[in-house]
């Protein structure tokens, strides 16, 4: 296990700690948010990346689950900053949203460069907000953990599964050949997304999230619950309550 820092290992207390006027000022601009000294003094700062935006529908429920990860942060001994970046989404996006993965990447290494902060939790589960946050973080080599979206649930249409992104292909040839009519082309749209998450298949975004816990950076199993399942809620994944 690593050894806890001390107050003054942290880095955010070069912001915080000492007796100058920089810290004085850092200080006071802290309380002017409504914070006593007690809330960050001598504790680790921890960044909560959030890529929520109202265009983002892979994300359309963080601004929910960050009051979750700001509550496990106090309840750690933390102090929980919630710093918005860019929300690329593959829905809206064009040209190509892959133009703005690297912006993302170097936003997020300057918001935790620039900043008086000692981790980061990342938010974020479409396609190239993954890869976008995950460059950044890493090149700034600050301790970091990975909370992914989570997958939408399953489409349903007439009791059919429908899977996001890969039947919509397969039923706009049914309709360009003639073989269903608007009616069910419009049914298909309202059943083929019906929840937050990023797309339940095993695309571009499920396949990013596997990576990234496959790489250790989230809790065991995370990339994998639905996005509105509890189990995103809790301190452990269910796969850790259970020792038997």
């Amino acid at each position: 296990m690593p050894r806890k820092k001390s107050p003054e290992q942290l880095r955010s207390h070069r912001w915080f700690g000492p007796n100058d006027l920089r810290s004085f000022g850092h200080r006071s601009r802290a309380r002017q948010m409504g914070y006593a000294s007690d809330d960050f003094q001598g504790k680790p700062v921890i960044a909560i990346i959030n890529t929520w935006s109202d265009l983002s529908p892979c994300h359309s429920h963080f601004k929910t689950r960050v009051e979750e990860v700001k509550r496990g942060v106090w309840q750690s001994g933390g102090f929980p900053v919630e710093l918005p970046a860019m929300a690329i989404t593959e829905t809206y996006m064009k040209p190509s949203p892959m133009l703005y993965r690297n912006l993302l990447a170097m936003e997020t290494e300057e918001l935790l460069r620039s900043q008086p902060l000692d981790g980061v939790v990342l938010m974020d589960g479409c396609d190239k907000t993954t890869p976008g946050l995950l460059m950044g973080a890493i090149s700034m080599n600050l301790p970091t953990i990975f909370l992914p979206a989570g997958p939408m649930l399953r489409g349903n249409w007439n009791g059919q599964v429908l899977g996001s992104g890969t039947d919509v292909w397969k039923y706009w040839a049914e309709k360009c050949a003639g073989k269903i009519g608007d009616c069910e082309w419009s049914e298909m749209e309202s059943g083929i997304a019906r929840s937050p998450g990023h797309c339940m298949t095993m695309g571009t975004a499920s396949t990013m999230t596997a990576i990234a816990e496959t790489l250790g950076l989230t809790l065991p199993g995370a990339s994998s619950i639905p996005a509105v399942d509890a189990n995103h809620s809790l301190r452990q994944p269910r796969a850790q309550r259970c020792s038997n």
